[in-house]
């Protein structure tokens, strides 16, 4: 027999095993959909928490990049007095001098924007609105990365004669103004009368809830001087000139800070330090876990699915013994019914592995429709998991289709 005709033969005892093993299936209808149900479960699980969970890390890291790009914040407080935290930004610890120090002395520094923030009422337009007022540098916009949809940012200039002159978020802007373009308008703050140069694009909701877009920016002179008489800043933003420098820049800020601030050996921080790089990779690494985690909760139904698959499939081996005795009798081979029960197995993973990627990401877009949240569907998961489901009815499904393939004919046939 040449080769091809090997093949073609083999090919057809496999069509043949096939066709006998879905007849098998067919016949006990029930029984296959409850036995593939366990792998619908497990895929589906699989697929919709991994999308859930990078649905959940992607949007934290926007969150945290839209703060700005190698970004330190340096807040003041973090003192102890009296055994008491003052907290963030409520120490006298940051002055304009330490800001000023920083972008002079520390080399890898690009830009640093002083700020003063806090809240107020905003009219404008027979409104009012209480929104926060920060007072910043003209770096800001680019240490934070935001662009303007309309106007200007205010200039050095502007910050040195404390000019009355604002940037205003897109949340403010439709409080106070409507579908009116704000820029060129005033707005009044504590009864001063601020002209809005620029309207900022929106940022949407940033770390911690808070949303970015509600606010006005004014030059931090201004701030200090006329809105909140503050003689030290609340913090100060750094931006640095690249990732692999932002913890050799945190150091020689923190001996900076700690020099100026006469801090001797032994005596805490009066400063606190947060670097956006450090956040992000803790934040990486958790929600990886929580992605994994989440994973491992569908790989267990997958795998009762799996031990549902065996199961079935042994009952399915005890019920047609005397039909296997039968097929042996009449020349079928141990591997044929090997071949004949792991179709049988592997079809049912295939049927549940597909129905499951499709319930899966069916469920994940569900939520991202019901919700303002937003699961990620990755082509990983979905081809992880189906090629699991694959492996646990092969796996499952090989010790019964073993158990069938070893019987004795003269046994099988006498069963009853």
């Amino acid at each position: 027999m040449n080769p091809l005709d090997y093949l073609r033969t083999l090919l057809r005892q496999f069509l043949l095993t096939a066709m006998i093993a879905l007849r098998a299936l067919r016949r006990n209808k029930l029984r296959s959909s409850l036995t593939a149900l366990g792998i619908i479960i497990g895929v589906a699980s699989v697929v919709a928490m991994v999308a859930l969970g990078n649905g959940a890390q992607a949007r934290i890291e926007s969150q945290i990049s839209s703060l700005g790009q190698n970004l330190l914040t340096i807040f003041a407080g973090s003192r102890r007095a009296g055994g008491v935290n003052s907290g963030l930004g409520s120490a006298s610890a940051l002055t304009l001098e330490d800001a000023d120090a920083i972008r002079r002395e520390v080399p890898d520094v690009v830009a640093v924007s002083p700020e003063d923030t806090t809240s107020a009422q905003a009219i404008a337009n027979g409104r009012n609105w209480s929104t926060t007022i920060a007072g910043e540098a003209p770096e800001y916009l680019e240490i934070t990365d935001w662009k303007l949809a309309d106007g200007s940012m205010f200039t050095a200039r502007d910050v040195r004669s404390a000019a009355k002159v604002a940037v205003i978020g897109s949340e403010t802007a439709h409080e106070l103004f409507g579908p009116l373009n704000p820029v060129g308008q005033t707005v009044r703050v504590k009864n001063m009368p601020f002209v809005i140069i620029g309207l900022l694009e929106s940022k949407g909701t940033g770390m911690g809830g808070m949303n970015q877009d509600d606010r006005i920016i004014v030059p931090f002179t201004t701030a200090m001087r006329l809105l909140t008489g503050d003689k030290y800043l609340r913090s100060v933003s750094v931006q640095i000139s690249g990732a692999d420098r932002m913890d050799a820049a945190e150091q020689q800020i923190t001996s900076l800070l700690r020099q100026r601030h006469r801090l001797t050996a032994g005596r805490d921080n009066d400063f606190s330090i947060f670097n956006q790089k450090q956040i992000a990779d803790t934040v990486s690494s958790v929600t990886t876990i929580i992605t994994l985690l989440l994973g491992a909760i569908g790989g267990i139904s997958l795998l009762v699915g799996g031990i549902g698959i065996m199961n079935i499939m042994l009952v399915s081996v005890t019920e047609r013994t005397r039909e296997i005795g039968i097929r042996i009798a009449v020349g079928a081979q141990p591997a044929d019914i090997l071949l004949q029960f792991l179709i049988e197995a592997i079809t049912l993973s295939l049927l549940g592995g597909t129905i499951g990627v499709l319930l899966g990401v069916g469920a994940s877009d569900l939520v991202g429709r019901l919700t303002n949240f937003v699961p990620i569907v990755s082509t990983g998961s979905i081809i992880l998991a189906f090629g699991v489901s694959c492996a646990v009815g092969v796996f499952f499904g090989f010790y019964p289709a073993r158990k069938a393939a070893l019987l004795n004919p003269i046994d099988a046939l006498r069963y009853e």
